[in-house]
């Protein structure tokens, strides 16, 4: 199914794995404005391994949620290919997080590290596909770019040729954060690879994705804080729709998720169009009921 996607769209458009807010219900809401493919967040693979609690903490989805793509952070190829079998019935693919540049992270020997340990990935790869053979389940990485881009190309042709299905490039280096993405270095990577490459960073707008794909020629784009802020960007939407934050306030409702949750996305989605003021007052709300109260004077004014 999803490498259907990418061979009968022009331009795939992905919701990106982000730690606590690309959850089921978000993943629902995206799907109704234009999104074609979703992550889980990142899901660390031993503990999800070891504790049956927090696989049903960490993982949850329905027939509406699809197609979906799991990702794990995993330090070797064990944890990650049996991560997968314990979830490849209920999506579509797995996805090693390749990219994570936080230090806790890389110091567990998860994230941006594995962009030096090709081997380590190319073993990921190959236990994974052996475990779970199916040619529609996929098996993909997310990466960060090294200083040299000789050395990201080496390491995605290696890694390709062990069977990775697709790949997604986050154009930075992990020691960057606000600095441009480096589009020349994903159009790179996407004429020597054979596989589908998709672009991450600072898609904003359906016009950024757009002239991300025109510089690099590249199969799909995922957007993380864009999609946040307005999650019918893909839709074409400049902002969050009055319908969308609706939709949002429903679908967690419905789901049950829990305040913080429910409170913070809707602090995404609104807080461009709230006064300074507004905003204090807003983020300041600490009942579910009181939001809603909130909301529903916010939603009126904006009609």
């Amino acid at each position: 199914m999803v490498l259907e996607l990418f061979e009968d769209n022009n331009l795939v458009k992905i919701c990106a794995p982000m730690v606590r807010y690309s959850k089921l219900p978000f993943r629902l809401l995206v799907r109704k404005y234009g999104c074609d493919l979703a992550f889980t967040p990142m899901i660390i693979s031993d503990s999800f391994i070891q504790a049956p609690k927090a696989r049903d903490i960490e993982f949850t989805t329905c027939d509406a949620d699809q197609p979906l793509i799991v990702q794990f952070a995993a330090h070797n190829a064990t944890d990650f290919a049996t991560a997968s079998e314990l979830v490849a019935k209920n999506c579509n693919g797995v996805d090693l997080n390749c990219g994570c540049p936080q230090k806790w992270a890389m110091q567990q020997g998860y994230g941006a590290c594995l962009i030096n340990k090709p081997e380590l990935l190319r073993d990921v790869v190959l236990q994974t596909r052996n475990r779970i053979p199916s040619n529609d389940f996929t098996v993909s990485i997310k990466i960060r770019i090294h200083s040299d881009i000789r050395k990201t190309v080496e390491l995605c042709q290696q890694v390709e040729a062990a069977g990775l299905s697709f790949l997604t490039v986050h154009g930075r280096t992990k020691d960057q954060k606000s600095d441009p993405v480096n589009l020349e270095a994903v159009k790179l990577i996407k004429e020597s690879v054979r596989v589908p490459v998709i672009a991450n960073g600072d898609i904003c707008s359906i016009r950024d994705a757009e002239n991300v794909q025109r510089e690099t020629c590249v199969n799909g784009v995922m957007a993380a804080r864009g999609i946040l802020e307005n999650p019918a960007m893909f839709a074409g939407f400049s902002e969050t729709p009055i319908e969308c934050i609706k939709d949002w306030i429903k679908l967690a409702l419905e789901t049950g998720v829990s305040f913080t949750h429910f409170h913070h996305h809707l602090i995404y989605m609104c807080e461009k169009n709230m006064s300074r003021v507004d905003r204090r007052y807003f983020n300041a709300l600490s009942s579910t009921t009181a939001v809603i109260d909130y909301m529903e004077n916010y939603l009126s004014l904006c009609e």
